[in-house]
């Protein structure tokens, strides 16, 4: 049985792995208090075997979440750091760990699924975007400012676009808030369809569009394009690692 952990920007995810089954879920936001929502969430969970985590946050969140699992389980998390290659994906960046761990295990779950070559777009905080061959090669990708983000961006740095309400993302706006969130939102759905196009050739075809992220819902009905809703792909990435790397005799 193990504990797998997903510290994303926005909040901490986390499953019990149970051989083949998910035998428990849940998340917390980082703006509550995480130390106490994990031991609640915890209190009456089997203890795990071993502890695995992904990270895109800072070493002090990691190591408050390192002494929850500790306290509460007495076992020490194993933090995953971006490989040149793990579980048949080849990382493109020469420096591999450049590449968000997100990132590198949202392309391992795909492969795993059988669904390369394919384009990932992670819509949150930021907006990635990869490229994954039929035989597992990373492409490369892009990253950009989520739409969430874009609009706080734009709405912090300018004095005169001021929004009262939420916006609705229209083909064309005749106010400030449906302008605003119609730009941010359609310039995210532009970029995932010219990455697409312009990936194409390398993949071979029309790759398979997979979509994940909080805000991936949202986009997916503004992009021109097939594509598939993808959710806890870290999870499931990190799922098809540690199975590659817990050794097998302690994990019966």
């Amino acid at each position: 049985m193990r504990l797998l952990l997903d510290l994303g920007n926005t909040r901490l995810k986390w499953a019990l792995r149970d051989g083949a089954q998910w035998h428990a879920q849940g998340a917390v936001a980082w703006n509550d208090d995480v130390v106490l929502a994990l031991h609640d969430a915890w209190r009456h969970l089997p203890a795990p075997h071993h502890v695995f985590g992904a990270s895109v946050v800072d070493g002090a969140r990691e190591a408050q979440i390192a002494a929850v699992v500790s306290t509460r389980f007495e076992r020490t998390t194993t933090w995953l750091r971006t490989p040149a290659e793990a579980c048949g994906v080849r990382n493109a960046y020469p420096e591999p760990g450049r590449l968000g761990v997100d990132r590198f295990l949202g392309m391992v779950a795909a492969r795993a699924e059988g669904l390369a070559p394919c384009v990932l777009a992670g819509v949150g905080t930021a907006l990635t975007l990869d490229a994954l061959d039929a035989d597992g090669k990373h492409l490369g990708g892009l990253i950009a400012p989520g739409p969430q983000l874009m609009q706080q961006s734009l709405l912090g740095a300018t004095a005169r676009v001021l929004v009262d309400r939420p916006g609705r993302v229209l083909e064309a706006a005749d106010n400030t808030p449906d302008a605003v969130a119609s730009g941010c939102w359609q310039a995210a759905a532009a970029l995932v369809e010219r990455f697409v196009a312009h990936m194409s050739a390398s993949l071979g075809g029309a790759p398979q569009l997979i979509l994940g992220g909080g805000d991936a819902e949202s986009l997916a009905p503004l992009i021109a394009l097939p594509s598939r809703l993808s959710q806890d792909s870290v999870l499931r990435g990190l799922s098809v690692w540690s199975d590659a790397h817990t050794p097998v005799e302690q994990s019966l």
